[in-house]
């Protein structure tokens, strides 16, 4: 009998690396994840407000999760490899050793986390130049950006780290470094974090401004001066002791990274709808907005022209797809918050004890408990006098003030299992409401957007999906893949291995929708009211700062 020689399966490692682990997947030319591996990694908090990590223990994780996933495949038929993470700062010297980020001097923490927020005065007295650089990050640069971080080390860490820094760089730009041995930075990570414009390069005037002037005089060598676009080929790929270490064959290639968020919007927005019935479907890709949910949450939008949105990072060229412009809306705090809330009440013994008796997670067992104590209202109105501002980590966008504190009004002195789903419930709504804010300024400035793409950790909480759909009024897609942000880390994989022609192709082909969720159109009423009440606790918080500050 005649058999036809099959075609080899082409494969793609995506490698991510998020706040407190690392994950790696191998996926298919069809976007579907065929192996999966995920370990934790070390977080370091020696003071408030200061959270610091390990570059080697960062790398180490990734070679161990990658060796799983590709365990037992040929390796002749995995064609590429995408990284994406935190934008979190990592500092060596010239030889590329680790150098400590704390005045303690231990070196293996080299790392200052993306959420660290000591670096306050330093973003105050930046954004105090009010420079032209600022328009493109919403106006207000975030203390969680890198010029402030590097005016801290350099105000405070002087001799012990500035003066002997090498290179800083982004993380992501630090793993295809360290894959690759070439020091090239992503267009993604100068462009959202470091103030790099795609038609005007770097800003001398800038950084001599805020006393930086250090990093201009060596052209920008330790900060980068060779940039690339997400997804093209590194060097001549996996150099022979990176291949050894994340067990892979030697000059496979390698993307030029993406931050997490952005990979997750990779992997989501470019999906095909068609049959879904969704108001995006014959529309451009500037109709939707990925929404990444995990520890914190981003919103991300594209436009074919620059659109400047008041507190909203951005307009950004080309930092996540070719060719469009990019929003950046954020929450700093979201599944940490949901965790701060529910594991400090004092009810938490109770339902972890209930929720290991009936073998399901916590926050399953809090979905059905609010189920249970509903009655004959919908869930969401369980909340009628019940209302969280969620800013207990500041405000991102829209309103970018990071002095901004949490606030619940309405409790009681009740302390049960009953209460701790309720302020549950209210703190998943507040996040939504949050949400909401920042789609209608991005709408307001320009944008037009009529549905959500979610995905990360959040996006596998029916509950948190449901209210973002009834509360933003948008129908929700969710990915057929769970892990949207290791599709996209494979999808920037894929174009550096050139079988591809190019990122929207990769987009369309290997992002697949799983599940749409509607928006409950007769809730409306009762939640433009939600949204009335959390406008009007960020002006009371205003008002009362203003009376004690007088």
């Amino acid at each position: 009998m005649h058999s036809e020689k099959q075609t080899p399966v082409k494969y793609y490692v995506g490698i991510d690396v998020g706040t407190a682990s690392v994950r790696a997947a191998l996926v298919d030319e069809c976007g579907t994840v065929v192996a999966h591996a995920d370990q934790p990694i070390q977080i370091w908090e020696p003071q408030s407000d200061h959270y610091e990590q390990s570059s080697a223990d960062i790398w180490a994780a990734c070679c161990s999760v990658t060796k799983k996933v590709v365990c037992g495949v040929d390796a002749s038929c995995i064609r590429g490899v995408g990284f994406d993470a935190t934008c979190s700062l990592v500092v060596v010297d010239k030889e590329f050793q680790p150098l400590a980020v704390n005045s303690e001097g231990q070196n293996h923490r080299n790392v200052i986390m993306w959420m660290d927020h000591r670096a306050v005065s330093q973003v105050e007295r930046i954004n105090a130049t009010q420079h032209r650089v600022l328009s493109y990050v919403g106006g207000v640069m975030s203390v969680e950006m890198q010029p402030p971080k590097l005016l801290w080390i350099k105000e405070n860490l002087e001799e012990s780290c500035w003066q002997k820094a090498g290179y800083f760089f982004d993380l992501p730009d630090f793993l295809s470094w360290k894959a690759t041995g070439v020091t090239a930075r992503s267009l993604c990570t100068v462009v959202c974090k470091w103030t790099y414009t795609s038609d005007g390069g770097w800003d001398d005037s800038f950084w001599k401004m805020i006393g930086l002037e250090d990093l201009v005089k060596d052209k920008y060598e330790k900060i980068g001066s060779h940039i690339l676009s997400p997804g093209e080929s590194v060097g001549k790929g996996l150099t022979p002791e990176a291949a050894k270490d994340l067990g892979l064959p030697e000059g496979v290639a390698v993307a030029a990274s993406l931050i997490d968020a952005h990979a997750g919007g990779l992997g989501v927005i470019g999906a095909d709808v068609k049959g879904h019935n969704l108001p995006c479907e014959n529309q451009p890709i500037t109709s939707r907005v990925a929404m990444i949910c995990g520890t914190s949450s981003c919103h991300m939008g594209v436009s074919e022209t620059p659109i400047f949105v008041p507190g909203v990072w951005g307009p950004y060229f080309s930092a996540m797809v070719p060719g469009l412009w990019l929003n950046e809306g954020g929450q700093s705090a979201t599944g940490k918050l949901i965790d701060h809330v529910v594991r400090g009440h004092v009810a938490f013994p109770e339902l972890q004890s209930k929720a290991a008796a009936s073998a399901h997670s916590i926050y399953t067992y809090l979905n059905s408990h609010l189920d249970l104590i509903k009655k004959s209202l919908p869930v969401g109105f369980l909340t009628v006098d019940l209302h969280v501002w969620p800013d207990f980590h500041g405000n991102r966008s829209p309103l970018t003030d990071l002095t901004l504190k949490g606030m619940v009004v309405g409790l009681t002195l009740s302390r049960g299992l009953d209460e701790l789903a309720l302020i549950y419930l209210a703190t998943i709504q507040a996040i939504a409401l949050g949400t909401r804010h920042i789609l209608e300024t991005m709408e307001a400035a320009g944008h037009g957007i009529t549905t959500l793409f979610l995905c990360g950790g959040l996006s596998k909480n029916p509950l948190f999906v449901q209210m973002h759909a009834d509360i933003t009024g948008k129908p929700v897609v969710l990915s057929r893949e769970v892990e949207s942000v290791l599709v996209g880390a494979a999808i920037l994989g894929a174009c550096a291995s050139g079988d591809f022609a190019s990122i929207q192709a990769a987009m369309a082909k290997m992002g697949k929708i799983g599940r749409v969720v509607q928006p409950n159109h007769e809730h409306k009423r009762f939640y433009d009211k939600k949204y009335e009440v959390f406008l009007k606790l960020v002006e009371h918080q205003r008002e009362y700062r203003s009376i004690m500050n007088s």
